[in-house]
């Protein structure tokens, strides 16, 4: 037994579980339970948020039980692989982008209703979307995103496997959104290691799977990551007609849900990013009127989690890309003075950095900066990268200052890919 299995096994007996009493709680065979803590079996990604309540732990924490790559004391969020370093994530990178075309040719496969549901495609349909709840709960929790990485790899095989069985047309149906769901999930994980093309190809298999599943409102969420590609690659003409769609396919889905107001609030940056103050006002309002729907179900927490708490810090980002300092300052204080994930709350911080070069205010840049930073140290986040290498451009004016020297090469140092 390895290291990081035994402790699989003491968690297990922690938890007043024999190998049988757990085999029973799990509807497997004890014989099953011997083998995934030999480590010459590991447990099915559906079999997985089970494990992790019986066991008490979360999805990561299991995940690092059930690994062998490194001793368990030293597993945490910090340690999952990520896709932006080494030869050996790169191959990793590679055979999600490998599960991903072969997905996305099995959702283009024409029906075959008249045979028979294979064992894949039933364990899919009882498992899967609490599956993908799960998923999208750590990735939203976790301050390191990649920590979801290996679950989200392993279910898109189990993806794969399903497509690859005969349905009736309603269950391909629902197969094709629960796919659509998966590869937003792993296109967030591109665009947070800066991987914007991978990120895009998941965006557009991602719609491509929502269309033909026929969900309006998770192809329209579909066409706006898509869309947000493009913002953070500073190409806001090619997002205009991307949430130009999204807008007009949001408007055929429920109008319960809050995808219209989230596709307004992103068309709002383009409007910021081409210099237009009056059109990026309109879209915010739009945004804003989110907060007439029932909030308690305009929403799925999974690939929709849009519910107004961002506009705030949005607003900010919008008028500072704009030039109205004095706009941003009052939207950005109010956005710091709310619960914020640590991505989240990177970013208002590095815009008040970067409002503080605007001002030549050089306590304001460390100050903002310094904690940016602090939080790019916990997360390992390209995206934070990003917002905080955004904060370089506006620092030359201020470099006589010995402060403002150093924070630039720290900034300089952290892990990004460009």
């Amino acid at each position: 037994m390895t290291s990081r299995r035994k402790h699989f096994a003491e968690r297990r007996a922690a938890r007043g579980y024999s190998q049988e009493g757990f085999a029973e709680a799990l509807s497997v065979a004890a014989s099953t339970v011997v083998r995934w803590e030999t480590g010459r079996a590991t447990p099915r990604p559906h079999q997985r948020p089970k494990i992790a309540e019986l066991l008490g732990v979360t999805l990561p924490e299991l995940e690092a039980l059930l690994s062998d790559e490194q001793p368990a004391e030293t597993a945490g969020l910090s340690t999952a692989p990520a896709l932006h370093h080494g030869d050996d994530d790169d191959m990793k990178r590679r055979e999600v982008l490998g599960l991903l075309a072969v997905t996305g040719a099995l959702v283009a496969l024409p029906d075959h209703s008249e045979a028979a549901r294979g064992r894949a495609v039933s364990t899919l349909l009882e498992t899967g979307d609490a599956l993908h709840r799960s998923l999208w709960q750590v990735y939203a929790l976790s301050d390191s995103k990649q920590v979801v990485f290996p679950a989200v790899r392993a279910q898109l095989d189990v993806m794969a496997k399903g497509l690859t069985e005969t349905r009736t047309a309603v269950e391909r149906s629902r197969l094709c959104r629960m796919t659509a769901d998966v590869y937003q999930l792993v296109g967030e994980l591109f665009f947070d290691a800066n991987r914007y093309t991978d990120a895009a190809q998941c965006y557009t298999l991602a719609a491509n799977a929502a269309y033909a599943g026929g969900d309006h409102d998770l192809w329209a969420c579909a066409m706006a990551r898509h869309a947000y590609v493009e913002l953070y690659a500073r190409r806001a003409h090619a997002a205009q007609p991307l949430l130009a769609a999204a807008f007009r396919i949001a408007r055929r889905g429920d109008g319960t849900l809050s995808t219209r107001h989230w596709v307004a609030a992103v068309q709002a940056q383009a409007y910021a990013a081409m210099g237009d103050l009056d059109a990026c006002d309109r879209a915010l309002d739009e945004a804003e009127k989110v907060q007439v729907l029932d909030g308690a179900h305009s929403h799925n927490g999974g690939w929709l989690r849009f519910d107004g708490s961002r506009l705030a810090e949005e607003r900010g980002a919008c008028y500072l890309q704009l030039g109205r300092p004095d706009l941003a300052e009052e939207a950005l204080t109010a956005a710091l003075a709310q619960p914020l994930s640590l991505r989240r709350r990177a970013a208002v911080l590095s815009d008040l950095a970067v409002l503080g070069a605007h001002k030549r205010d050089i306590d304001q840049v460390v100050h903002y900066a310094e904690q940016a930073l602090g939080l790019a140290d916990r997360s390992d986040s390209g995206f934070i990268g990003k917002k905080l290498d955004g904060l370089r451009g506006r620092l030359a004016p201020l470099m006589s200052d010995d402060r403002v020297s150093t924070l630039d090469h720290r900034i300089a140092a952290l892990p990004r890919t460009a």
